[in-house]
């Protein structure tokens, strides 16, 4: 009987998932795969076997879907909780990555070492802190509330932040933004966060021109290991703007440049038909270092054209859409926020990713959400959807509630008799 009783507690479950979220998230993965087979080939041939790359990423794939599936069925107040202990996770692996078990990758030490797999504790860090600063700024109920939540919220992303800058300045800069417009969204005066906002651009304005004074220019001898990525940071924005300026006399870097040609003339390439040349045609991603990761999306336009390339463009805008109609149905503010921070996040995220692979911004290092190789990046972005899904799961179930009960009240009215 009790097998009986869980079995339809399943299925009635089941009623509440969010088909038009799966369908997005399923064509995330769709797209994901078939950029995987592709853009990994050239690794995948460069190590000892040849299936072992694509088969590890898949892996990884496999297990996000099972987590997302798994978490949307589980309490919001688990997620609410699990908030707050993976923060306080998340801060300890930071901290580590700057010791001797950090693993630095192309001059980036974001990663740490755990045997069989390597976690970048940033991605966690991204997660979490949504997750917490939602609920935080859902808690403002009067003026007193929002001076100490906003101070409490500045606090803990000042500490994730500063542990991030360092080493991935780019993910800094996104968090930051999120944050700012949760912010907005939560009717936070504008004096407390427009002040921040205002002193943030300032000190990283004048933080560009000191370090561009004390460690770029010609004759300074200057060390800073600690300011390695900041100073890369520096030089690339630099290239950018030359670049935007006078691009036949931008300066020539091997580390960013290369890149940014290749993935130019692999879009070039594909853009000479609507639908690209096909899946596993391309040529550039035997040239494109980064063209699994960084670069994946330059690849997709050159496999599938203009036409791949708005697809994927509607599937990330569509995730937003959906989020915004699932938060706007919700009473509650802390899972209004939560989910408005997480697919602001993801959406930002692909934005910025698109934008590096056309030329338009500086290498930033981020990861297309979902499609770009990396474990921990699809791990925790299958958490996003699932924690979203989550959410619409119990907006539904407490919609269908509200209903049953109105007609539950008007049955037991008793009907009245006029003689």
């Amino acid at each position: 009987m009790k097998i009986n009783e869980l079995i339809q507690k399943i299925k009635l479950q089941c009623t509440y998932i969010d088909r038009v979220y799966w369908l997005l998230f399923g064509l995330l993965i769709i797209v994901a795969i078939l950029s995987l087979f592709s853009a990994s080939s050239t690794l995948a041939f460069a190590g000892d076997s040849t299936l072992n790359p694509i088969l590890n990423q898949m892996l990884f794939i496999v297990v996000g879907v099972g987590l997302a599936f798994g978490i949307q069925f589980v309490p919001r107040s688990w997620i609410r909780n699990g908030g707050y202990i993976g923060l306080i996770v998340s801060i300890v692996l930071l901290i580590l990555t700057y010791t001797s078990m950090g693993v630095e990758i192309n001059g980036a030490k974001r990663w740490l070492d755990l045997g069989p797999i390597r976690f970048q504790p940033s991605e966690l860090a991204k997660l979490t802190l949504l997750i917490v600063v939602s609920d935080l700024l859902s808690k403002i109920k009067s003026a007193e509330d929002e001076k100490k939540y906003f101070y409490i919220v500045l606090a803990i992303t000042g500490v994730v932040c500063m542990l991030i800058f360092f080493n991935n300045l780019s993910t800094t800069l996104l968090l930051g933004g999120v944050v700012v417009i949760l912010f907005f969204l939560a009717r936070v005066n504008f004096k407390y966060w427009g002040t921040m906002l205002a002193i943030v651009v300032v000190l990283l304005t004048g933080g560009y021109f000191i370090v561009k004074k004390a460690y770029i220019e010609p004759g300074n001898k200057i060390e800073a290991p600690l300011l390695k990525r900041v100073i890369t940071w520096v030089n690339r924005v630099d290239n950018t703007v030359e670049e935007w300026k006078s691009p036949a006399d931008q300066k020539y870097s091997l580390e960013d440049d290369y890149q940014r040609t290749i993935a130019k003339v692999a879009i070039a390439h594909g853009g000479a038909s609507p639908f690209g040349v096909l899946p596993g045609n391309s040529t550039e991603r035997n040239f494109l270092p980064q063209a699994f990761a960084d670069y994946i999306f330059a690849i997709i336009v050159e496999e599938s054209g203009i036409v791949g390339a708005i697809f994927l463009m509607f599937i990330y805008l569509a995730i937003l859409f959906r989020s915004c109609l699932i938060s706007s149905k919700y009473t509650e503010y802390s899972a209004m926020l939560m989910v408005m921070g997480l697919a602001l996040m993801l959406t930002c995220q692909a934005l910025v990713s698109m934008m590096v692979s056309v030329g338009i911004g500086p290498v930033t290092g981020q990861p297309l959400p979902m499609i770009s190789r990396g474990g921990t990046s699809a791990l925790v972005t299958s958490l996003y959807f699932g924690i979203i899904m989550c959410v619409s799961r119990e907006q539904k179930e407490l919609q269908e509630r509200q209903l049953s009960s109105i007609i539950a009240s008007e049955e037991n009215v008793p009907d009245i008799i006029i003689d």
